[in-house]
């Protein structure tokens, strides 16, 4: 079996990536933060990149691709810290929304990008962007947002809207996996980039007459965290192929790979911070944002507890048969 991603999948994550690096650069975070979080140019900019429709089917005018292929785009979205909705609409809800059917109307304005979802479930005790939402998924299906969104919350990510839930939610296990899968995504990517600041910082930042990165301490954190990444990332592709074939133990699946993208997240964010010294935790470096996102993912679509729980109910209550000989069993 080939697990290797093919080069059309790759030319895909490549060109979202230098769009993203282009169009959405640390400066570009700066003004979203001093002006409300949020600018249309951005979105268009994601809708003319195709976006929308990505797992929208064909006949709907999308591109119908699958859950591994928004995967990859949800850790370039990570990456570049992306916070208009396009994870929730075209990630979470397109895909929720073809599953559940009945909302092929729906589907074609969001592979036009005309229609932006806001994701409502028990789980979280928020709404995010619902005011700008022209549709809402709760209690299982799609519906239209309410005339005026209840109080708006604080979050630890300046980037992030979040409204009160109120009587929106109900509970879905469809809608959080596909929502804990593009968390883990992001988490992914947010790890990523949080590295490759600290390494670029080591290798400017000079301390007795040489970059600090050539000192063998910096040399291992940083390195622990790559690991740690590279462990999260299998965890992550395996989930989304599981959940776009529908295989029995998705959601573990799922689960396993938000811990292990939560885990490579956090410890890219602490690793991040000791690199920069004291002035990595400040406002003044642009380290935070992804920091703060990072902290955001971890406890949304289930908490550490939450996903641990799911999968020590599956081993040690299901019974399910751990080893290398089961490990890659199509269900």
């Amino acid at each position: 079996m080939d697990f290797r991603f093919t080069e059309e999948q790759t030319s895909l994550r490549d060109h979202v990536r230098g769009f993203l690096n282009e169009t959405h650069t640390p400066e570009r975070l700066r003004k979203l933060d001093a002006a409300g979080g949020r600018d249309d140019d951005i979105w268009a900019g994601l809708k003319e990149l195709g976006l929308c429709g990505l797992l929208v089917a064909e006949d709907q005018n999308g591109l119908g691709l699958g859950l591994v292929e928004g995967a990859l785009i949800g850790v370039e979205l990570g990456r570049a810290n992306v916070s208009e909705p396009i994870v929730d609409t075209a990630l979470v809800a397109a895909p929720f929304l073809a599953r559940r059917g009945g909302a092929g109307d729906l589907l074609a304005r969001i592979a036009a990008g005309d229609s932006r979802v806001a994701l409502a479930d028990a789980i979280n005790p928020w709404i995010a962007d619902l005011d700008v939402a022209d549709a809402v998924i709760t209690h299982g299906a799609a519906a239209e947002p309410p005339a005026q969104t209840a109080g708006r919350l604080l979050s630890i990510d300046p980037l992030r809207r979040l409204f009160v839930r109120g009587a929106l939610g109900g509970e879905d296990s469809l809608l959080r996996d596909l929502a804990a899968l593009m968390s883990a995504a992001q988490l992914v990517g947010a790890a990523e980039r949080m590295l490759d600041m600290a390494t670029a910082y080591a290798c400017t930042r000079e301390q007795f007459g040489q970059p600090i990165g050539a000192f063998q301490a910096i040399k291992h954190h940083c390195a622990t965290v790559a690991v740690q990444i590279e462990f999260a990332r299998p965890a992550l592709w395996r989930a989304a192929y599981a959940a776009e074939h529908g295989h029995a133990r998705a959601p573990i699946h799922i689960s396993a790979a938000k811990l292990a993208a939560g885990d490579a997240a956090l410890l890219a964010a602490e690793t991040a911070i000791q690199v920069h010294g004291a002035m990595g935790y400040t406002y003044e470096v642009d380290l935070h944002y992804w920091m703060k996102r990072s902290w955001a993912l971890i406890g949304a679509w289930g908490d550490r507890a939450f996903h641990l729980k799911k999968l020590d109910d599956a081993v040690l209550g299901d019974g399910i048969i751990l080893g290398p000989d089961t490990t890659f069993n199509s269900e």
